[in-house]
């Protein structure tokens, strides 16, 4: 090979390597602000407010990820971006709209209307992937559509007290199963949440578990899917109830 040869291909996979590695996967920004303003699930807004050029960076690089470059990431590495992505745009939403008492503010006057109509969500706001996105599309549209992944529903948190809790950490495609995995089980062991009497043998769960029941139905019946969180034995015939959804917002106070 001439030494011009090898120049060009050194150079190129010089390129490439660069080009793939554009993406910061382990999401040191976003990291860096949730350890700073996140306490059990609890957002410091105005702190992130106050202080935003990490935020905003991060947001930034989130935008510029193309279609292409996504692409080339895993699939731990996508649901990790996607899920990273979901959280930090909501707290954004929730600062262009500061002060409020609850995401389904976002709207209308009317806050169960905007609830119903699901206003929030379908708010386009930013852009990703190329596109001006709203957060169920992320949702809906990607993480639930593209991915056998029922665990990312206690990952995302729409900024409310009855979401899973907002995990300090940022995901990671490294990490991603064992993340997900200690979400799941912090979700399911919150009696706030989710809880067994036995007595009556009446299994009381989030609302999220109705919702979206077919995607923990799949491989198995929802009793089966919940068990690991509970050290007691769940009958199958437990009357499974439905608590109520809290949706004033996830602030530190």
């Amino acid at each position: 090979m001439s030494k011009i040869s090898l120049t060009f291909l050194l150079s190129f996979c010089s390129f490439t390597s660069i080009f793939s590695q554009s993406f910061d996967h382990t999401h040191k920004l976003w990291d860096q602000v949730l350890k700073k303003n996140v306490n059990q699930g609890l957002v410091n807004y105005q702190g992130i407010e106050k202080d935003s050029s990490i935020f905003k960076s991060y947001l930034s690089t989130l935008s510029s990820v193309s279609e292409s470059e996504y692409s080339s990431f895993s699939q731990s590495q996508k649901i990790a971006f996607l899920i990273n992505a979901y959280n930090a745009f909501t707290i954004q939403l929730i600062l262009d709209h500061y002060p409020l008492k609850s995401i389904t503010d976002i709207g209308s006057p009317f806050s169960k209307l905007n609830l119903v109509r699901g206003t929030p969500w379908k708010k386009d706001f930013f852009t990703l992937l190329g596109k001006v996105r709203n957060l169920d599309w992320i949702e809906h549209e990607k993480l639930r559509k593209d991915f056998n992944e029922p665990r990312i529903h206690f990952a995302i948190v729409c900024a409310s007290i009855g979401c899973p809790s907002l995990s300090s950490d940022a995901y990671t495609g490294s990490s991603l199963s064992t993340q997900l995995q200690t979400s799941k089980l912090n979700f399911l062991k919150n009696p706030t949440k989710n809880s067994y009497d036995k007595t009556k043998n009446v299994l009381a769960l989030s609302k999220i578990f109705d919702w979206f029941k077919g995607d923990f139905t799949k491989n198995g019946t929802l009793i089966e899917f919940i068990q690991e969180g509970f050290t007691e034995k769940i009958p199958a015939d437990a009357l499974i109830e439905y608590n109520d959804y809290s949706w004033r917002l996830n602030e530190q106070k």
